[in-house]
Order: structure tokens, then sequence, then C-alpha cells
């Protein structure tokens, strides 16, 4: 075994080297503080691997990503989201009876308690989507059996996976109607998931949208170490069950560092066609570094040269846009600046380009779907990439996460009554 050694205070100690199946490299420190009383400090886990996974790869510097070992790229052309999810869940693609079973589970699943309808009723409008998917998933618990969560057996993750692939459908759809002031419609069992979830929604079907939202949802679905997921994988290791996990992850995708950058697109564009429309103006400002303002869903923290599913999605997002022949203004403004974007030299030699939370806000906009639901529709697509996650950590044996920290508050103090403070 390759060792990295490490000195401190003239002392050396060596810490084994891991290399992953793509050749990743990382000194294994879990250690270092038993043998040397020291922790590392890494603010946000920039440089800090959680876990070992064989879920998800990127490869940031050359646009790649990969489930389970398959080309995003092969994945939407060729699976289904559903298919897609077993792949995650389980390692492997399903053969055809697998995937059927699957699919009847789901089916299944596809309904609500009515103390949980309930809930989704008592919340005001103005409520925002994720506050309601989030409560409702974890009022879920309380409709199942306990569990030992440590310890789960084959026929409670078959039980419990599709439970929650239909519950995120059903509670995004019934909160979509309840804030639309429509009843609840049923699903419909011979409905694929995405064509049931369209009409859960707006109570009609359309084959090309269904089909953009799946693929939509295939590019969703995991995306490795991210923070959702960690969140989903800490309340994992704690042993907390599905549904508070699941939930876990809803509420850390909901921050607008997150899964809420979408939205943060379609208020960008609402702003510059409120000040006019003129968005050659906002082109101007991005390159203006004394300028605040920042092009949202352009460039990719993870993605140096572009973004892989955003090359995927732009198609269909087109595909959308011309199959429902929308006419709005701010979706005029987002054509115009990613068509100046991909051309001006500025953006070019920076590699600022589109990315998918750009074209995903602008489906959603086209479908009618409301702003502020947008990172709901993600959450969908990204439950079987948590669940996933949650299922590998349970399988590792994982201990419980506990980060340590650098204490740099007062020292011993001692106590003072009111009169003299």
């Amino acid at each position: 075994m390759s060792v990295g050694k490490i000195e401190i205070n003239g002392k050396v100690h060596e810490a084994p080297i891991i290399i992953g199946s793509e050749g990743e490299v990382a000194l294994d420190i879990s250690k270092l503080r038993a043998a040397t009383g020291m922790i590392t400090l890494d603010g946000g886990f920039k440089n800090t691997g959680s876990c070992t996974s064989s879920i998800t790869y990127i490869d940031g510097a050359n646009g790649v990503l990969r489930y389970r070992g398959y080309a995003i790229e092969e994945l939407c052309e060729k699976s289904s989201f559903l298919e897609v999810s077993k792949l995650l869940v389980d390692g492997n693609l399903p053969n055809s009876s697998a995937l059927s079973s699957f699919q009847d589970q789901i089916k299944k699943a596809s309904s609500l308690p009515e103390g949980v309808k309930s809930i989704i009723k008592s919340f005001p409008k103005s409520a925002h989507p994720m506050g309601v998917l989030s409560s409702a998933l974890a009022a879920l618990s309380g409709h199942f059996e306990a569990k030992d969560y440590g310890n789960l057996s084959k026929a409670d993750f078959d039980e419990l996976i599709p439970t929650m692939m239909g519950a995120v459908k059903m509670i995004a759809a019934y909160n979509y109607r309840h804030n639309k002031g429509e009843n609840f419609l049923d699903s419909k069992s011979d409905l694929d998931y995405c064509s049931d979830f369209i009409n859960l929604m707006f109570g009609e079907v359309d084959k090309d949208i269904a089909e953009a939202l799946d693929v939509l949802f295939i590019l969703h679905a995991d995306h490795e170490q991210n923070c959702s997921a960690t969140a989903a994988r800490v309340a994992g290791s704690a042993h907390a069950n599905i549904f508070a996990s699941m939930a876990s992850g809803v509420n850390a995708l909901w921050g607008p560092r997150h899964g809420g950058a979408n939205q943060k697109v379609i208020e960008m564009l609402e702003m510059i066609e409120a000040d006019g429309g003129d968005y050659q103006k906002y082109i101007e400002k991005a390159k203006d570094k004394s300028d605040p303002f920042r092009l949202m869903g352009f460039g990719h923290r993870v993605y140096k040269n572009f973004d892989p599913r955003a090359k995927i999605i732009k198609k269909y997002c087109e595909t959308v846009l011309n199959k429902l022949g929308v006419k709005d203004p701010t979706l005029d403004i987002a054509k115009g600046l990613e068509e100046v974007a991909l051309k001006d030299p500025y953006f070019v030699e920076r590699k600022l380009y589109p990315n998918v939370d750009f074209y995903s806000g602008i489906i959603y906009r086209a479908l009618g779907i409301p702003t502020n639901m947008f990172t709901v529709m993600f959450a969908i697509g990204r439950m079987p990439g948590w669940i996933a996650q949650w299922k590998e950590l349970l399988g590792q044996g994982m201990a419980i996460s506990r980060p340590r920290q650098v204490y740099t508050g007062e020292t011993l103090r001692t106590y003072k009554d009111v009169e003299s403070r």
C-alpha cells in the first residue's frame, strides 16, 4: 500500500494513499487525530472526502458525468428516468422483469394517506413548496411501521424505495393544485412516471413534454457528494428513517446556492424584462468587474469547460418551446442572452456557457410551473440519487457523521450575578 507522509513538529506520520477506480487520489487521515492530537481544518469540505462511493463519477475538467459507469449522454438517449433510478439504487441496469416490477411498485405507492393530504391543504397558498414537500415527507414516517434503520432487510428497501419515488411525485402535484385552488387528481396506473406526474398537475398529458421532463429528471438524478446528498447521508448516518433523511436532502436543496439556482435564473430574466428588456446592457454589466451584477445560469463550479447536462437539455428545451408555441418576453430575453453568451469572446474565453439550471428554468417556466416550485422539480429528479447515497451509506456501516472544530471562543470565565454585570 502506498503511503503519504505528514511531518508535524519534526515527527513524521504516515497515512495510506487511497486510489479510486478513475485514478482519483486521496490521503486517508482518519487516524491522524488519534496519532497526533491534531485535526485538519477545511471549511466547506472543499478538499475533504467524506466517503468512498460507487454511484456517480464527475470529471469537471473534461465535462464528464457518469452514473454507475454509464455516460450521462448514453443514458439520456437510451434509458428512462425509472430505469436510471433503479441503476442508481441497485448498481446495475435492471432487466425488463425487474424494471416492470419496480414500475408497478411505484404505481401502487402513488397515493397519499389522508393525513398527509390534510397537511398539504393546511398550508397557506403563499407557503414555499419546498417547505411543504419537506413537511409532507417527514409526516409520511407516521404512516409506516417503525424499523431498525441500521439493519434493514432487502424486503424493507423494496418497500421503502418505491414509496419515496411515488410520494415525492404526489406531494409535488398536490401542492401545485392546492395553490391553484383545484381538486386533487388520482394517479393513473396506465401512464409512465413523468406522464402521470404531468397528468396529476394539469389533468392532461403531452408526450413530447413528458419525454423532455423524463430526460431532465435523469440529468438531475445524482451529482456526487453535493450539499443535499451530504445532508441526506449525514441524517442517515444517525440511522434516521428514510423519510427524515430525504427531507434533510430537500431542505439542503432548497437554498439558492444549490437547487434554487434555476429559480434565480428566472428571477434575473424577470428583472431584465422589468428594466426594459435590454439584455445586451446586462451582458456588459456582467463583463464589468466593478459591477456586482452576475449572470445566473452561466458557468459551473464543477464543470470547467462545459456542463454535459446542458448540452443534452438544450435540445429538449427547444422542443418544448416549439411544441408549446409560448410567447413570453422573459423567455425571449433568455434566448438573446444565450445567443450572445455563446459567441461573445468574453464568455467563450472564460467558459461561461449556459448550464443546466439555465435551460431547466426556461423549460419549467414554459410549462407554466410557478417559479418557486422549480426546486421541487429538481427534488423529484434527485430523489433516486439521495436514496442511492443513503442506501450505500447504510451498507458501508459508516460511523455517525461528527465533524470536529477549532474552538475560537472565550476561555474559562467566572460567573457574575445580574447586578454586577
